[in-house]
C-alpha cells in the first residue's frame, strides 16, 4: 500500500458511480415547501450562479470552466433537463439536471440543494422527483456518482434511495479555489494547500 503525492494546486477524490437497474417502488413524496420548476433552455449566467450556489461548498466547478458554447450544447439539448428546486419566496436553493441523451439510461448529472437545507428532509423530497422523471417508459438504467469532496451523507444517502454501488475511480483535478473559480473561503473542510494563480 502506498501513498501518491498530490501537487498543492489539485485536489484528488474517490468516486464512487451507483446504479437502478429497476424502477423502485412507489412511494409517498416526502413533504416539503420546496417546488420544483423546469427551465427550458436556461439562461446560463443564472445557470452557473445556481450551480455554484448549490455546488460551491463541494467545489463543483466543471460548468463554470466551459465555454458558453460548450455550456450552451449540453443544457440546452433536448436530452438534458435542467430543474430548480425554488422556496416559497421563489429564490432558488436547489437544483436537478437529468441527462436522457443515451438510449435506455439516465443519468442524475446534477442533484443537490444550498447547504442550509441539509439534513431537513429536503434531499429525499427532490430524489422522488428526481425518479419519477428519470424513469421513463424506455429506461432500464438509472445512475449517479458521488465523491469524497460531496456532502458527508451522499454516498449513504443515494444508497438509502436504493442505488447500489457499482465502480470505484480516483479523479484529480485542479482546486478551482486556486484557478479563481470559486473563492478561497468555500469547502473550508478541504485545505486550500495554494495561493491562486
Amino acid at each position: 500500500m502506498g501513498l501518491t503525492p498530490v501537487p498543492n494546486d489539485q485536489l484528488a477524490t474517490v468516486v464512487t458511480t451507483l446504479e437502478m437497474t429497476r424502477r423502485p417502488p412507489l412511494r409517498p413524496t416526502p413533504p416539503t415547501p420546496l417546488r420544483l420548476i423546469q427551465w427550458d433552455r436556461p439562461d446560463l449566467d443564472k445557470y452557473r450562479a445556481l450551480f455554484r450556489r448549490v455546488g460551491g461548498p463541494w467545489l463543483w466547478y466543471s460548468r463554470l470552466t466551459m465555454e458558453d458554447a460548450t455550456l450552451a450544447g449540453i443544457v440546452h439539448d433536448p436530452g438534458i433537463s435542467v430543474f430548480a428546486a425554488i422556496d416559497r419566496t421563489g429564490i432558488e436553493v436547489g437544483m436537478l439536471e437529468l441527462d436522457h441523451r443515451h438510449a435506455g439510461t439516465c443519468e442524475l448529472s446534477y442533484f443537490g440543494l444550498v447547504p442550509e437545507l441539509a439534513g431537513q428532509g429536503h434531499g429525499r423530497w427532490l430524489m422522488a422527483e428526481a425518479l419519477t422523471r428519470a424513469w421513463r417508459a424506455n429506461v432500464s438504467r438509472v445512475w449517479v456518482h458521488t465523491c469524497t469532496l460531496d456532502h458527508p451523507s451522499a454516498l449513504n444517502f443515494y444508497r438509502a434511495q436504493g442505488f447500489l454501488p457499482v465502480r470505484r475511480t480516483v479523479e484529480t483535478f485542479p482546486d478551482p479555489r486556486v484557478l479563481g473559480l470559486l473563492p478561497d473561503d468555500v469547502a473550508p473542510h478541504i485545505p486550500l494547500l495554494a495561493s491562486r494563480r
